[in-house]
């Protein structure tokens, strides 16, 4: 879960996604024409829940499953491009949220691919997400079996693509930021799909279930800022304007998803919201 959310709705915040027919989240899932973001990248997500398709000459990779009831709408955006979910031989997760995971089991059990994810997130995957360290039993998903662990720095290749794991944790536990190269008229770009680094009405300072929260957050912008971006991309398409981009892409000969200077702005702002919700929580702490 990761909007960037006022004080009096984040105290809400548990009912609202304990509500999944509510239209807020309906709105994330609406259905979006696929299309191609750089060489061999493509968008095949939904409205404001992401999914990339990376294809290569021995089998396409997929990252992220949206919500269970986006599955369907990512098959036939695979489909509507042209490619095939029986051909997706591996499937990446950003994190084990059901927003981004939740279709994971469905499309796993289409493609037959293999599900690979980091050691801090694989329990929760093969939980459906029980017990999470925020929301109890609340969000859960249907669990999804996971085929290979990774850790930071870990790759995945397949044919020409080599996709590196990058674990930046806090928004959960193993949420994984992964980073590969494209080529677009014949340049060679650097892409981040930043997990998220947004805390949606987390405790911050003396959380027992997970003590070392605040320390992870601050490792995870620490490591983000060192990495390399071109082509920004995320677990949200409200964190790098996917709305927007998508509209402009093909108007003029620049490419809009090409945002250097987009991705250190979304650092400044989340790494400033982070800052702020710890130190009052910090102040408030007996």
């Amino acid at each position: 879960m990761c909007l960037r959310l006022s004080l009096p709705v984040l105290t809400l915040f548990p009912l609202f996604f304990a509500l999944p027919a509510v239209p807020s989240l309906r709105n994330w899932n609406q259905p979006v024409k696929p299309f191609r973001i750089a060489d061999n990248l493509y968008y095949v997500g939904a409205s404001d829940l992401t999914s990339f398709l990376i294809t290569t000459p021995k089998g396409d990779i997929l990252l992220d499953g949206g919500l269970r009831e986006t599955a369907p709408q990512i098959e036939r955006n695979v489909a509507a491009l042209g490619f095939r979910m029986t051909n997706v031989k591996i499937l990446l997760n950003s994190h084990a949220h059901m927003d981004h995971a939740g279709g994971l089991a469905e499309l796993k059990r289409i493609s037959g691919a293999q599900l690979v994810a980091s050691r801090g997130d694989a329990p929760s995957l093969e939980t459906g997400d029980r017990d999470d360290f925020a929301w109890g039993n609340r969000l859960t998903f249907p669990p999804v079996k996971v085929d290979r662990i990774v850790d930071d720095g870990s790759q995945v290749t397949l044919g020409n693509v080599k996709m590196t794991a990058h674990v930046t944790p806090g928004h959960t536990k193993g949420c994984t930021t992964w980073t590969t190269t494209v080529t677009d008229h014949g340049q060679m770009y650097n892409v981040v799909f930043v997990c998220s680094t947004s805390a949606p009405g987390y405790k911050l300072a003396g959380n027992r279930k997970y003590p070392q929260i605040a320390q992870d957050y601050e490792h995870t912008f620490k490591i983000l800022r060192g990495l390399p971006c071109d082509i920004f991309l995320a677990s949200h398409g409200s964190f790098f304007d996917l709305t927007g981009k998508r509209k402009r892409l093909g108007s003029t000969m620049a490419n809009p998803f090409v945002d250097p200077d987009g991705y250190r702005a979304f650092l400044d702002r989340t790494e400033r919201d982070f800052r702020s919700s710890l130190a009052a929580q910090s102040r408030r702490a007996p």
